[in-house]
């Protein structure tokens, strides 16, 4: 069977010390906190993660930008070119322009290099729902599928991956549209915490409220009793913007109500982070529907 690469972005907020062990080519996006540039790579090694939400709660300006054609295909190419196929699974249309970019640069190098099979997944995910996705592709991989066989799994499953959110602070969602001035007011003023989830078309969606923290959690936990698969024998992604308490806390919430035995927890990296603020607490877990 032809070797074969699997590629994502930066997005996938999965820890470095895995993304290396899966043999992962990761496209580092690009965050800006006022005057400053950093590429997001996995290590942290232009910005580290406590840091940026340290500068994320005083900065005036922060925002993120799409990686263009261009840097797709000087990422790419040389993988190509080297005789390697390429599996590309991108950070969701419907949060950045960033896969399209990378359908681009892919659709232009099949022209140019007509035998190499170079495949793009729009994954409609983020952050580690994303990572988890390439974490289940690559085990696809390492049982031998080909890349055909992995990039139908990822269009199968890709609905099933669910995201489950929570926020500490609706001010960094009114900064970036998705709640009101006032919705973000008085809910800070009563302590109401949105739970949200990523649909079917990759957007984020606010689907409830829950007052304090501890209930926005538990509502997490909720979620995945409705809609999670033989969860026992999932290997569960947890993702939090620096409030590693609070993920270690609905982690052993999962262990507890469903004998989950393989959790991961990591930062939501600077791309996601810059607009769901610090205090984020995310799980994602596989499941019969969004």
């Amino acid at each position: 069977m032809r070797d074969y690469v699997i590629m994502t972005d930066s997005s996938c907020d999965l820890p470095a010390a895995l993304a290396e062990e899966m043999q992962l080519e990761v496209l580092p996006l690009t965050v800006y906190v006022d005057d400053d540039t950093f590429n997001n790579y996995l290590d942290g090694r232009e910005i580290g993660f406590h840091d940026f939400y340290e500068r994320l709660k005083t900065a005036r300006n922060v925002k993120t930008s799409a990686v263009n054609q261009a840097s797709f295909l000087e990422f790419m190419e040389p993988l190509v070119a080297a005789g390697r196929d390429v599996l590309y699974l991108g950070f969701s249309s419907g949060l950045s322009g960033t896969y399209n970019a990378g359908e681009l640069a892919a659709a232009e190098l099949r022209e140019k290099y007509p035998d190499r099979r170079i495949y793009t997944v729009d994954t409609l995910c983020a952050s580690l729902g994303q990572g988890l996705l390439v974490y289940h592709c690559w085990k696809q991989k390492q049982a031998g599928k080909s890349i055909e066989e992995v990039r139908d799994y990822a269009e199968a499953n890709k609905l099933h991956l669910c995201h489950w959110f929570t926020v500490d602070d609706l001010m960094f969602l009114k900064r970036g549209g998705r709640v009101s001035a006032t919705t973000a007011i008085v809910g800070s003023m009563l302590s109401i915490k949105p739970v949200m989830h990523v649909d079917n078309e990759g957007h984020l969606i606010k689907t409830d409220t829950a007052r304090g923290r501890k209930a926005s959690i538990r509502a997490l936990v909720a979620e995945m009793e409705k809609r999670g698969v033989d969860l026992s024998d999932q290997h569960i992604f947890i993702s939090h913007g620096d409030c590693e308490n609070d993920a270690n806390y609905l982690a052993a919430l999962v262990r507890d109500r469903f004998g989950v035995k393989e959790i991961t927890i990591n930062y939501v990296g600077p791309v996601i982070g810059a607009h769901s603020g610090p205090g984020t607490l995310a799980l994602f877990f596989l499941g019969t529907e969004r």
